[in-house]
């Protein structure tokens, strides 16, 4: 697949995950697989190596930045971070909801502060609801951490697969981000919940967030392509 077969509605729907320590390699991965993806995830690892500006080279340089770093801690804490964050020009950041409606709410606020001084756009906040690695997602934690997501402000929710239809009440509310994401037959890494791309897709996913199964292929650009094909067919 060259790069103009690739649709925009396709493209807009999957994240690339840069989980490295070096800047200038997770910049040449977001080059050479841009044509796919439009959004890449800053996580921990490339935030602590790079610090702002793992974020903002990826905004400048056209993508949405996913900036996932899972605030969790006191409500003033979470929100003076969140207001940093706010001001890098992120698409998306992370926050555990099980941190509680104050300290979510925090998140929001710092966010909106931090983007209304730097002139930015408002990141949406995503609520992290159980982790894909967990081997079970109790639907009664999940409806109270959604609930607990829609009423602070949160713009969606992180939730595997498996979890959508627990999700689907939310669903004309919370953006809903899945991780986890494998090609039928792939390796499952350290993921106890995976899904196809068209699967999660087909159970309600808005975003797909793909990591070693393109990144860790022995060719990420063909890997990347049939990733879409598999989408498209």
């Amino acid at each position: 697949m060259v790069d103009h077969e690739v649709p925009e509605e396709v493209r807009r729907r999957l994240c690339l995950v840069l989980d490295v320590d070096d800047l200038v390699v997770a910049q040449r991965t977001a080059r050479l697989l841009g044509p796919w993806f439009g959004t890449v995830k800053v996580g921990l690892e490339l935030f602590s190596a790079a610090g702002p500006e793992a974020v903002t080279s990826f905004v400048e340089a056209g993508f949405d930045v996913f900036c996932d770093l899972k605030l969790h801690d006191i409500p003033n804490t979470v929100g003076s971070a969140a207001r940093v964050l706010g001001t890098l020009g992120a698409r998306w950041v992370t926050v555990h909801t099980s941190g509680g409606a104050p300290m979510l709410s925090a998140a929001v606020d710092g966010l909106a502060a931090g983007a209304a001084a730097a002139g930015a756009a408002v990141p949406g906040a995503l609520g992290v609801t159980v982790l894909t690695s967990d081997d079970v997602a109790d639907g009664g934690v999940l409806r109270d951490r959604c609930d607990l997501a829609a009423a602070s402000g949160c713009e969606g929710i992180i939730c595997a697969a498996p979890d959508l239809s627990a999700t689907d009440p939310w669903s004309d509310r919370l953006v809903r981000v899945v991780p986890g994401i494998r090609m039928p037959g792939g390796a499952t890494h350290d993921q106890a919940r995976v899904a196809s791309p068209r699967d999660a897709l087909a159970a309600g996913a808005d975003l797909l967030v793909v990591g070693r199964a393109v990144t860790a292929a022995e060719d990420p650009v063909a890997a990347a392509a049939a990733m879409v094909d598999h989408l498209l067919d």
